[in-house]
């Protein structure tokens, strides 16, 4: 399959501006193409990962992928997909979220390889320089306001109101186009579907500026889970691509408890097994779903694509840890992200603690006499391991690292205890 026709199978064309016209150009050789991403966090998240990995799938296809971040535009807000108006950050906050988010690009993205290495820009550095009156001249010329008010961006804001500083985001973004269109040769532009009112006033303006070579715009669906909630939210809020955000294991968590009815999907848009490969895991969910052969290799495949096998391995590790109950295996690091969300005490000394003081203590137990019963009747275990004996004294041969001990009440209700 070509590139195109990959994208396809993967449910990765939402739209194209002329895809038989785009199809002509990435085989007469190297095309140049873009996606943008405003530093909104400090962090990007799994949202941006599908944009991300399309641009990849075009490197792996013998394409240039050029990764814009948005210092300039990221100062301004895009009004697209939103109701309300962005809370404008500071300057100096925003160049420090544009220099994390390159790395993490930097990572995504192959910028060593001879022939079409990856490449990431700032539009601070051109959007910085323009003046105003030169703004207005040689670009706001080329909008009118009627067109501005047809795009959905604009049009679903207007009842609720929009800001002449958002309203001008299109053009700001339009721009970023046209420069990278002739400076760099870039003729493709990539997106969400949300933004498909950018890239398509992109490519007008190249137009309107009397370039003879064609542009062309590409977007990839915004990706719905098949319960309705919001994709790339859980309980303990948004998977970030940072593992000090969203640790390793968190990020594997999320991947390996895919819905039965997502998993397929996901695997053709998150990772780079192939269409045979795919069928494989889509007849085995089929035929024994409970093997959860699927979720398995989309959780390998992309915590290994974003964070190394390193991570991924160990949060198999924890997993399977957490899932035996054989805890004493863990350092203290994998204990730290595995029972990050878990309820904690803090031992107040170093000292040998009786189980039944510190059942109360860490109110996992409500009274003494119930934390007594729940010793003799076998429902505490100490670092995986049975404690029977209510005369029992935690001390340091039961703590990891001499920093933690792990308690289970019952099945599944766990406490972190911190030295």
């Amino acid at each position: 399959m070509n590139i195109l026709q990959d994208l396809e199978f993967r449910g990765l064309l939402n739209q194209v501006t002329d895809q038989e016209g785009l199809q002509k150009e990435l085989e007469k050789g190297i095309v140049k193409l873009y996606c943008g991403f405003d530093p909104t966090a400090d962090s990007l998240h799994i949202g941006n990962l599908l944009p991300i990995l399309t641009l990849k799938r075009f490197q792996e296809a013998g394409h240039q992928p050029f990764a814009l971040v948005g210092g300039g535009t990221g100062l301004i807000g895009d009004p697209s997909g939103r109701q309300t108006e962005r809370t404008l950050n500071e300057a100096e906050i925003v160049v420090q979220w544009t220099d994390k988010i390159k790395n993490q690009l930097s990572r995504l993205l192959d910028f060593e390889r001879d022939t079409n290495p990856a490449k990431t820009v700032n539009n601070y550095e051109w959007l910085s320089q323009l003046t105003m009156i030169e703004f207005l001249r040689d670009v706001g010329k080329n909008f009118s306001v009627n067109y501005m008010l047809a795009k959905d961006s604009v049009d679903s804001r207007l009842e609720a109101g929009i800001s002449f500083t958002e309203f001008s985001y299109m053009i700001l973004q339009s721009y970023d186009f046209l420069n990278l269109f002739q400076k760099e040769n870039v003729k493709l532009q990539i997106g969400g579907s949300d933004q498909w009112g950018n890239i398509t006033a992109g490519m007008e303006l190249i137009r309107r500026s009397g370039e003879e070579e064609k542009a062309f715009g590409l977007t990839i669906p915004l990706i719905t889970k098949a319960d309705g909630t919001k994709f790339g939210k859980t309980a303990s809020g948004t998977i970030w691509l940072d593992a000090e955000k969203t640790t390793p294991y968190e990020f594997y968590q999320f991947w390996v408890n895919a819905a039965d009815a997502d998993v397929i999907n996901w695997l053709k848009y998150f990772t780079f097994l192939s269409k045979e490969e795919i069928e494989v895991l889509e007849k085995s969910l089929a035929e024994a779903p409970e093997k959860r052969e699927a979720q398995k290799a989309l959780g390998r495949e992309v915590t290994t694509l974003v964070h190394g096998e390193a991570a991924y391995k160990q949060a198999v590790k924890i997993t399977e840890a957490l899932f035996s109950g054989n805890l004493s295996d863990l350092t203290a690091a994998e204990i730290e992200q595995g029972f990050k969300d878990v309820p904690s005490f803090n031992a107040t000394n170093t000292e040998d603690l009786n189980i039944v003081d510190l059942l109360v203590d860490a109110k996992i137990s409500p009274s003494k006499r119930q934390a007594r019963e729940d010793v003799t009747n076998g429902a505490i275990s100490i670092n995986g391991e049975k404690v029977q004996d209510t005369a029992y004294m935690i001390g340091e041969n039961d703590r990891i690292e001499n920093k933690f001990v792990i308690i289970r009440r019952g099945k599944k209700k766990y406490t972190l205890i911190r030295y």
